[in-house]
């Protein structure tokens, strides 16, 4: 009788876990790209909503002081006064965030596509790229031209 209850009690086969295993790996290889390809897209979609913050900022301070922030000014001028005459800021609640990705925004007076550009480079901080890699400007969501200010 203990012959028989051992017979019973035996555990998986290699094979049997082999199996199981291939099962798992296959749906993880189908799952798991779905998943972290999200959180690409949400750092970007972060990063747009952070560049519109900042140029409404950027809005704000040009209707104050009657131009847009200088070059050496930089975006640093939205929430610390630059020494500048009807700065009547701050224009951000915080200091100036980085991208989604750890980098700092990228500030261009004049701009190549406005008169001013916010960007950033993505998460490879170079500029071109695909998907993730991809820079995010302000010139991309429809914002004023240069003012003549």
């Amino acid at each position: 009788m203990k012959q028989r209850i051992r017979k019973q009690q035996r555990g998986f086969s290699v094979l049997e876990l082999l199996i199981v295993m291939i099962i798992l790996l296959l749906l993880a290889s189908l799952v798991g790209p779905k998943l972290f390809g999200t959180e690409g897209k949400a750092h970007q979609k972060t990063a747009k909503t952070q560049i519109e913050m900042l140029m409404a900022a950027m809005e704000a301070f040009r209707h104050d002081v009657g131009r847009y922030p200088t070059q050496q000014e930089g975006l640093a001028a939205l929430a610390a006064d630059p020494g500048v005459k009807k700065w009547d800021g701050a224009y951000l609640k915080r200091a100036v965030p980085n991208d989604p990705w750890g980098n700092p925004y990228r500030y261009k007076n004049p701009g190549e596509h406005g008169a001013v550009d916010i960007f950033s480079y993505g998460r490879d901080n170079q500029p071109g790229g695909e998907k993730e890699n991809a820079d995010l400007g302000s010139w991309e969501w429809g914002r004023p031209k240069a003012t003549g200010m």
